[in-house]
């Protein structure tokens, strides 16, 4: 990582799903869609920080784009249950407070990261999930849309194609592709939020580990905030985002070596898959991943801007 990094930094990363690519590769125009998609919602997020907002409002902003962009599996464009319809998951959390919202399984919110916020900001509770928490979004004035919104042409052929048995890395470079953003404010404070269709050609009802504070997402202040993408299964049965905050504050590990031996040594090695970025108290980020690619990008307030696949 670079040095030089002051106090008064802000920095923040996104991603957009990690695995295998297409064989053939993304041509020249697709991976152009999918840069353009990722910088707007860098660029949202980092704007924020920009003008002195705060972590939290700066991570919901990156994934709000990311939720209404439909080559991403979040909101519009996320992967379909084995029955056809889309259930969506999300969490935010404010690294100050460690107070934390979520959201799973709901079918019927445009932007689950909002609602995400909400529980975590207007109720007494972490998650909620299903029908409880659209009876919630409906008492906090939230427009619910047809879950028909969510479904793309790109994803219902996906569907097709795993219930033929067909492998989706033809057509899908993300299977397990989740969306999520990291950040650091001016006042060093940390937030993370995360947001997901889960996987495609899923059970109804199954939740992975993005809604699930410590598993896909943490946040806490003069540590470091986390969210991950990728199988989420693994990522619940190592706690994951937890893991490395607890390295990183108790055994003194740098972030980006706590990322890689959660990503390529304990995750590997019970056959998981995925990605991570986090971002510490300083405001360095990491981008890591043990898959073919991971659709990432990262801006800070020393000059770094990059958008990669």
């Amino acid at each position: 990582m670079r040095a030089g990094y002051s106090f008064y930094m802000y920095s923040i990363a996104i991603h957009g799903g990690a695995g295998a690519l297409p064989a053939q590769g993304l041509s020249a125009a697709r991976q152009q869609q999918y840069r353009e998609g990722l910088a707007a919602a860098l660029d949202e997020g980092y704007a924020v920080l920009e003008r002195g907002g705060s972590s939290l409002e700066a991570v919901v902003a990156a994934v709000r784009v990311l939720e209404d962009d439909p080559l991403f599996n979040s909101g519009r464009g996320a992967a379909l249950t084995r029955e056809g319809g889309a259930e969506l998951d999300a969490a935010v959390m404010d690294g100050g407070t460690l107070r934390a919202g979520a959201v799973a399984a709901v079918r019927h919110v445009k932007n689950p990261v909002d609602l995400a916020r909400r529980v975590m900001e207007k109720s007494r509770h972490v998650l909620l999930v299903g029908a409880g928490a659209e009876e919630f979004a409906l008492e906090e004035g939230f427009e619910l849309v047809p879950n028909a919104y969510f479904r793309t042409a790109e994803r219902q052929a996906e569907l097709e194609l795993l219930r033929s048995g067909t492998s989706v890395s033809e057509l899908m470079p993300s299977p397990h592709g989740t969306v999520g953003a990291v950040a650091r404010d001016v006042a060093g404070n940390l937030a993370a939020a995360t947001s997901t269709g889960g996987m495609a050609n899923k059970r109804p009802g199954r939740v992975g580990d993005s809604p699930i504070i410590g598993a896909g997402t943490y946040a806490k202040n003069g540590v470091c905030a986390v969210s991950a993408t990728g199988h989420g299964e693994y990522f619940m049965r190592l706690v994951a985002a937890h893991q490395i905050c607890a390295m990183v504050e108790y055994r003194g590990v740098s972030l980006a070596e706590a990322v890689r031996q959660i990503l390529h040594e304990r995750l590997q090695a019970l056959g998981g898959a995925g990605g991570i970025i986090a971002v510490d108290a300083a405001g360095r980020i990491s981008l890591d991943f043990n898959t073919e690619g991971m659709f990432r990008a990262a801006r800070d307030s020393a000059g770094l801007r990059q958008v990669a696949i």
